[in-house]
């Protein structure tokens, strides 16, 4: 098995829990201050596995461009997990992660747009997939 297909397992591994967890945090607060204090969290965690594993002299290749689209990820990551805490603050998680997860349609149409990669059969049937269970949870 390839490196990033392991990668890619274990980020929705920890992504499972995540939600789970973060619910339980917000017991007793609002899902405004849980998210502030669990990105503050996230931060510090992230400076420390950056200063652990990537050389120093990779910092210099830092580009204006690199800057602005991680500034814009960030951006967009943020307004993600706004909505994302607000709604599993009031919803539940099972369902609200269900939703979540339709993000997957909505990158692989910009990647398939913007990066060019290729839209391919496996891949339009996996989203037609996710686009019914959509649908089932938005009936249900």
């Amino acid at each position: 098995m390839e490196r990033w297909v392991v990668y890619a397992w274990l980020s929705m591994f920890f992504a499972g829990f995540t939600s789970v967890i973060a619910k339980m945090g917000l017991s007793g607060i609002s899902g405004d201050l849980g998210l502030a204090v669990r990105t503050c969290f996230v931060f510090v965690f992230v400076l420390m596995f950056a200063a652990a594993v990537v050389p120093p002299d990779e910092f210099r290749g830092l580009t204006t461009s690199n800057l602005v689209w991680l500034g814009v990820s960030g951006a967009t990551t943020a307004c993600s997990w706004v909505f994302y805490y607000k709604a599993i603050k009031i919803g539940e998680v099972s369902t609200v992660a269900l939703i979540d997860k339709g993000s997957v349609v909505v990158a692989l149409l910009l990647a398939t747009i913007v990066l060019q990669e290729a839209l391919t059969t496996t891949k339009l049937v996996g989203a037609g997939l996710i686009v019914a269970g959509l649908l089932v949870l938005a009936r249900g």
